[in-house]
């Protein structure tokens, strides 16, 4: 039980940490995601090693575990639901996670995790938006009508659908669902659209940029084009852009590691009650 106690209060203190540099900065340094891969194999290593009566399924289960998340890393990455340093902290969670000796228990513990993330995010990514918008008001209601009007058959194309399907609700129930879920589609759309034109958008000194910062857009500095894309600002684009530019429009994301904070410790809650408590899903 120590050796879980051990990962557990490592994992802690890295995503505090992480969480806190992502609220200050927007940005998480690759040094704290390896670090804590490093500390977490290692540790499961030697534990392993000098454990009595050790098999190595607690080291072996940390590999398996940093394999899985790796995957996992890298398709929210690819799929762009993460940023680079998202990515990297998901993955070096993976050796931490992999609370049991037991493979398929340890199955269970990342799925809930994942599941525990995602709707943690959904709740975190509306409260932001929520308060971005409330902060900026005046920005958010001129884009949001600006892209309303702009989008308007299409909108009230979506609208007329949804609103049959649901009038469709007196013969089956099950259209009432689908008609309402397309009914706010459309608007969900444009409400996250506005956040990220109207609120999302900041004018930085070059000065300031760092490496993986996303341009708003494409920017040309003689003959080569500095393209905003995914992957961000490299260190070769910074430098060119300090010579030649005072500042840029740079698109912020939200800070989403304090997402990592709350599922890990909801977690942690659903572990230890499972050990109290007898939780037969992780049995």
């Amino acid at each position: 039980m120590f050796e879980v106690i051990f990962l557990i209060v490592l994992a802690l203190i890295w995503i505090v940490f992480a969480s806190v540099q992502d609220l200050k900065h927007r940005e998480v340094a690759n040094w704290l995601s390896f670090s804590l891969i490093v500390f977490a194999v290692g540790f499961r290593f030697f534990w392993s090693l000098f454990s009595p009566n050790s098999n190595f399924m607690f080291f072996y289960q940390g590999l398996i575990g940093l394999g899985i998340f790796f995957v996992i890393g890298n398709l929210f990455y690819y799929s762009r639901l993460f940023a680079g340093g998202d990515a990297k902290l998901m993955i070096a969670l993976g050796p931490v996670l992999g609370f049991s000796s037991n493979f398929l228990t340890n199955l269970k513990i990342y799925f809930i995790f994942l599941i525990v993330y995602l709707f943690a995010g959904m709740f975190y990514g509306i409260f932001w938006s929520l308060s971005l918008m409330l902060r900026n008001f005046k920005s958010f209601k001129k884009e949001f009508t600006k892209l309303f009007y702009k989008n308007s058959r299409l909108v009230l194309l979506v609208s007329f659908i949804g609103m049959v399907l649901v009038f469709f609700g007196f013969i089956d129930l099950i259209f009432s669902y689908f008609g309402f879920l397309i009914l706010i589609i459309p608007y969900v759309y444009l409400f996250a659209k506005a956040i990220d034109e109207a609120c999302m958008i900041k004018n930085v000194k070059v000065s300031e940029l760092v490496e993986g910062d996303w341009l708003y857009k494409d920017v040309k500095i003689g003959r080569k084009l500095i393209k905003a894309n995914w992957d961000g600002l490299s260190k070769e684009d910074i430098k060119l852009l300090r010579k030649k530019k005072k500042s840029v429009l740079i698109r912020q994301g939200i800070p989403f590691v304090p997402v990592f904070l709350i599922a890990f410790l909801i977690l942690i809650y659903i572990w230890f009650y499972r050990i109290s408590f007898g939780f037969c899903f992780l049995n």
